[in-house]
């Protein structure tokens, strides 16, 4: 299983990005997929995750701004981030896991995917 992110860079505070995250040897549609994001001295966090059904769900910082969705015939994952915020500086990992639900809390989520990609850097600043 491989997993490649892409799309990162610098954006303006309010500015925009769209991250990828093409799936080799895995099919994103059967699994839990989800976002994880790691700011210097912190801790990884999820961001957000998309089941097997199509359902979504999103950690309270970024819902309302961030659009987690998945191209099946692309086999990849996206992450459209708008009104982006300095807070939301880190390095963004796209994450697989081995089940069709998206199991634990926000707290808990990230020890249960099995499968990391290399990350991609995404910068907020003016």
């Amino acid at each position: 299983v491989q997993l490649v992110e892409s799309g990162g860079g610098l954006v303006q505070p309010g500015g925009s990005l769209r991250l990828s995250c093409a799936a080799y040897g895995y099919t994103v549609s059967n699994y839990c997929m989800g976002w994880f994001r790691q700011a210097p001295g912190k801790e990884r966090e999820g961001v957000a995750v998309i089941d097997s059904a199509g359902s979504t769900s999103y950690v309270d910082s970024v819902k309302g701004r961030f659009t987690i969705s998945q191209d099946n015939a692309k086999n990849t994952l996206y992450l459209q981030m708008n009104s982006l915020k300095p807070e939301d500086t880190g390095m963004y990992y796209c994450a697989a896991d081995v089940y069709g639900y998206c199991r634990g809390s926000w707290s808990s989520r990230r020890d249960y995917f099995g499968y990391w990609g290399q990350g991609t850097q995404v910068t907020v600043s003016s």
